[in-house]
């Protein structure tokens, strides 16, 4: 699988982050960079997928690609717009799964999104003062190392694309070792009221969607050059993208 994983040296300029599940809540993701005077010129942000649904601004989506300092690996999401051109995968998504938006995008924009979600690796490998840093939306398999992981994406191996963008077995348990060949991996997917640290495994979507939840947040991680240093934005009473009356053409 061409493109499945990429890797990042060190930022010796600046700093990096990495920012969980943002669904749409683009203007949380703004706050945080504010709040952390993120610097474009100098600082990298990276994502661990599902950029888009739910939220009332997943349009947003390509500009945020489209950012050289901006880099996010294939969330489930991402995945389900992939697959929906298969009508009963398009029904699940936009009635159960929060793709209304896409039934405002013309032909030309659904386009450049599919272009877009098509060119998001699986998974993201970076440099960092203190260690190799893995980021995958869901979870990287038990059963392999690191660099064993990253060989069967780059084959093609669908269970592990599958257990990468939809897997909670590992945050579910909260147990399950260490995934070796890496110092840090961190996920999203599975929104939960705090940080999960499994090993050194980390689960950080901590449910900004989610409004009507007191602890619902947006988060970020710094891992340079500080380490595992948490700040967020609360998104608790933020309103969820309108509901429409939906037409699947």
């Amino acid at each position: 699988m061409r493109g499945a994983y990429r890797r990042f040296a060190r930022n010796t300029a600046g700093r990096d982050f990495v920012v969980g599940d943002i669904h749409g809540m683009f203007s949380a993701l703004r706050e945080l960079l504010e709040r952390s005077r993120f610097d474009e010129e100098r600082d990298r942000l990276f994502s661990v997928g599902d950029l888009i649904d739910r939220g009332p601004d997943s349009r947003e989506a390509l500009d945020w690609l489209a950012k050289p300092w901006f880099h996010a690996v294939r969330g489930n999401h991402e995945q389900l717009l992939l697959d929906s051109d298969d009508p009963s995968t398009r029904d699940l998504w936009i009635r159960h799964n929060g793709g209304a938006w896409w039934l405002d995008c013309g032909p030309a924009e659904r386009e450049a999104f599919r272009d877009a979600c098509a060119a998001l690796p699986i998974a993201i490998e970076i440099a960092a003062s203190r260690g190799r840093v893995g980021v995958v939306h869901a979870d990287a398999p038990r059963s392999n190392s690191w660099t064993d992981f990253l060989s069967r994406l780059e084959s093609g191996d669908e269970r592990a694309v599958e257990h990468a963008l939809w897997s909670r077995e590992r945050v579910a348990a909260e147990s399950s070792g260490r995934v070796s060949g890496v110092d840090l991996v961190l996920c999203g997917h599975t929104p939960t009221t705090r940080i999960v640290e499994v090993e050194n495994v980390h689960f950080i979507d901590t449910g900004a969607v989610y409004g009507q939840f007191a602890s619902a947040r947006l988060t970020m991680v710094e891992i340079e050059p500080g380490w595992r240093r948490a700040v967020s934005v609360p998104t608790s009473g933020q309103e969820p993208a309108p509901q429409k009356t939906m037409r699947l053409e």
